[in-house]
């Protein structure tokens, strides 16, 4: 995968941000991704799928024959060119547009899926919030409530909702991040929430186990995305992702396979594990 240059002179003024409007526009798939239907008539729920990490899931599952329920908060755009590549993929997808930090609307796209499709066999937990901030004195209540409410309370609430249809084979994966291992200065708030849900996924991995649901998690490095924009800018933007081993940011397209490998059976002798696709930071955990 080739270096990317990134525009510093760009900045997104709210989040989760917009993946049409960045340069460069991330890479979702790679043209020489070929599918081999590990993922055949499944049907995965997914939250945060239209754009970034979570559209390349999307688009990924699609391409190995899964049906994709997708939940977005408020990028329409996003969510309808990520349905559209679905489709591209001979898969059927279903947006489901709302805030995740509500439960009775987690419980609502739970419904709505079955709805659709009349089953699920796959959850993958990925919304995520961030607001940098310097020192902890200057972290703000209000953006620290928003930042746990949208991060990790979703994964209890979907979770708990969509346990009456999961059964023996099916699987939960959430996305945690490399802060969560090695700790970050300007996230203290996002990098807690990221520890949350990995002792989340190893609870709930050994809970689910007797059941055959297995649960794991994917801990990415920097990846280009709509929130890298849409929280940082200048040198902090241009910069992104130079500090790890192999020099550059990643691409979602670099990150997707690894949510196909934990929801197909090529992954069943593994829950409560975590893959790390971080660019080289090597890290415990």
């Amino acid at each position: 995968m080739e270096n990317i240059t990134i525009d510093k002179n760009q900045e997104q003024a709210k989040q989760p941000g917009k993946e049409f409007k960045m340069n460069p526009e991330p890479l979702t798939i790679r043209k020489n991704y070929k599918g081999s239907d590990k993922l055949k008539s499944k049907v995965v729920l997914l939250t945060g799928g239209d754009s970034g990490i979570g559209k390349s899931v999307a688009v990924h599952f699609a391409r190995e024959g899964a049906m994709v329920s997708i939940i977005y908060l408020n990028e329409e755009k996003d969510a309808l060119k990520t349905k559209s590549e679905v489709e591209n993929e001979g898969g059927q997808c279903l947006l489901i547009k709302g805030d995740v930090k509500d439960e009775q609307f987690c419980k609502k796209a739970i419904d709505e899926t079955i709805s659709k499709f009349g089953f699920l066999n796959c959850i993958v937990n990925n919304a995520a919030m961030q607001f940098p901030t310097e020192h902890i004195e200057d972290i703000k209540t209000e953006n620290l409530h928003t930042t746990f409410e949208t991060n990790i309370y979703p994964y209890f609430y979907i979770v708990k909702a969509a346990m009456k249809h999961l059964k023996e084979g099916d699987t939960i994966i959430n996305t945690t991040s490399v802060t969560a291992y090695r700790g970050s200065e300007h996230l203290i708030d996002y990098a807690s929430t990221k520890g949350a849900i990995v002792s989340f996924t190893r609870s709930l991995s050994k809970s689910l186990a007797k059941k055959g649901i297995r649960v794991n998690a994917v801990a990415p490095g920097p990846i280009w995305t709509p929130l890298i924009p849409a929280t940082f800018e200048g040198e902090d933007l241009e910069k992104f992702g130079k500090d790890v081993p192999m020099g550059r940011a990643g691409q979602p397209a670099e990150v997707g396979p690894a949510y196909v490998y934990l929801a197909s059976e090529d992954s069943s002798y593994m829950t409560g594990q975590v893959l790390h696709i971080n660019g080289g930071e090597v890290i415990g955990g």
